[in-house]
This record gives structure tokens, C-alpha cells and sequence, in this order.
């Protein structure tokens, strides 16, 4: 699927999509969920976290 199709049905724009992608924008709670619902896994498996990343504190 590509960042155009993805976002129509996630109900967001290409950029952002691409942004999540990057790593430059966390999605919202709904979003995350849309998101897990298309991927069809745990919406846990949209966020990634990198433990002792302090770039997120």
C-alpha cells in the first residue's frame, strides 16, 4: 500500500503519513487505531519506542 492509499483510509493526508514515517509525528490515539485496524495488528505495534531515547522526554 502506498502513503496515498494509506491515508485516504486512515482519513489523513499523504504527508502525514509520511511524517509517522519518518518519525517526525506521533499519531493520535484514533489514528493509531485506524491505522492497526488496516495493518490488521495491535495498535502497541504503531508506536515504536526506543528505550533510553531521551529525545522524547
Amino acid at each position: 500500500i502506498n502513503q496515498s492509499d494509506l491515508g485516504k483510509k486512515a482519513g489523513v493526508s499523504r504527508q502525514t503519513i509520511s511524517l509517522i514515517e519518518r518519525g517526525d509525528y506521533s499519531p493520535s490515539v484514533t489514528l493509531a487505531l485506524k491505522l492497526a485496524k488496516i495493518f490488521q495488528v495491535k495498535v502497541e505495534d504503531i508506536f515504536s519506542y526506543v528505550e533510553g531515547n531521551e529525545d522524547d522526554e
